[in-house]
């Protein structure tokens, strides 16, 4: 590792992490989370800004005289999980926890910002962007909100960077690659309705549950037959509701709805299109040929995270750098997850990367897992990478411009 990160930042940056996994706030709800971000930020004396996307906080660390500007950004959410670890710092919330590593992603940029503000070489201006509610998994996201509250116009940057940690790969390693790196992600509901009848008397009215299970059929074969095998898809039906599960006595009777949702994640928006007009269709036309009433919601929601070539190559170049170049994968395969870190890349070029989290010797403690836990040996890392990204990019940028003024 070429920055060297004392061990005190690193003890105190833990410390921050644990505090904040004992204390989680779900989407914009991360109240008392922006709290400890700012105060922090303000004891490090770096410029605050609070409320855009309603509890995100925004940093600002200059230094010199140039103006250019990089932004680094952490999501700070928790979820809706409740938490079955045992250690002295687990959830005092019940029914929620940081289960994907905000708390770490946190943590670890603010010790980022202490490092500069004490320490940094560079001419230019930082952001530290802290996001709230990455997790939604729709529009209303923290990242959509922040830039449509004017995250860009009100701190402007030429590039901004992302980090999530990686259970599924080695402590310490990175992944990137340039393009799509992640997919987007559609919610869609369909339900299906008629009348509630007698299993005898059935054939008197549509059964919502035959019709509703054909269409779960059908858009599969939609999926299967009528898309190129070569676009990466994953078409999921995630809940199917008709009845009352606790009625005992309702099993004498037909329901007269059927309701089942699904997501979709695809990387191309034109496969995003094909679906939302192809899924209806299938619907509307399954539910009118048996004389049934339906409905039809499809939601768009993170679109497909696509890094920008330029800043993927600086970023991998800032990876083997403070790691080496055996621990940096720099054209991983896209993952057919989602993150709302795609609308700040369609407002500003930038690079979303991976850094691996495995502790060896152990099964994975995967993302969204009641036992998961960040891994805190990982933390020194985080540090140096988040660092050398501000440090380099603004040297690299401000000698760009002077080479060609604007």
């Amino acid at each position: 590792m070429s920055l060297s990160v004392d061990k005190n930042l690193v003890d105190d940056v833990t410390k921050w992490r644990r505090h904040l996994h004992a204390h989680p706030e779900t989407a914009f709800e991360e109240k008392a989370t922006a709290d400890f971000v700012a105060a922090k930020l303000q004891e490090f004396g770096i410029e605050i800004h609070r409320g855009l996307g309603e509890t995100g906080v925004v940093g600002t660390l200059k230094r010199g005289t140039s103006p250019v500007a990089v932004g680094l950004r952490a999501d700070m959410d928790a979820l809706f999980i409740h938490e079955e670890n045992g250690m002295e710092y687990r959830s005092k919330v019940d029914g929620k926890m940081h289960a994907c590593g905000h708390d770490g992603h946190t943590a670890m940029l603010l010790g980022a910002a202490r490092y500069l503000a004490e320490k940094g070489d560079f001419d230019g201006i930082v952001r530290f962007i802290f996001q709230p509610a990455e997790e939604t998994g729709d529009e209303r996201c923290g990242g959509n909100v922040m830039v449509k509250d004017g995250l860009f116009e009100k701190f402007p940057v030429e590039a901004v960077f992302g980090l999530h940690n990686w259970p599924s790969s080695m402590a310490g390693s990175f992944q990137m690659r340039p393009g799509p790196m992640l997919a987007s992600i559609d919610t869609f509901e369909f339900s299906i309705n008629s009348s509630l009848a007698h299993p005898g008397t059935q054939f008197l009215v549509p059964d919502p549950l035959l019709i509703a299970t054909r269409i779960v059929q059908d858009m599969h074969a939609f999926k299967a037959r009528y898309l190129n095998p070569a676009e990466a898809v994953v078409l999921s039906i995630t809940q199917f509701q008709s009845g009352d599960p606790k009625d005992r006595q309702g099993v004498h009777v037909t329901p007269a709805t059927a309701v089942v949702r699904g997501t979709l994640y695809t990387l191309n928006d034109a496969v995003r299109d094909d679906f939302e007009a192809g899924l209806e269709k299938i619907v509307r036309h399954a539910a009118e040929a048996a004389g049934a009433g339906h409905e039809f919601m499809f939601e768009r929601g993170y679109p497909v995270l696509i890094n920008s070539e330029k800043e993927t190559r600086f970023a991998a170049s800032v990876a083997r750098e403070v790691v080496g170049p055996e621990l940096v994968e720099d054209n991983m395969k896209p993952v057919m997850g989602a993150e709302d870190f795609a609308f700040l890349l369609n407002g500003r070029p930038g690079c979303y990367v991976f850094l691996g989290a495995h502790r060896e010797g152990e099964a994975p403690r995967h993302l969204h897992n009641p036992n998961y836990d960040f891994n805190d040996d990982i933390i020194a890392t985080g540090i140096s990478y988040w660092v050398t990204v501000a440090q380099r990019y603004l040297k690299e940028a401000s000698a760009a411009r002077g080479a060609n003024p604007l």
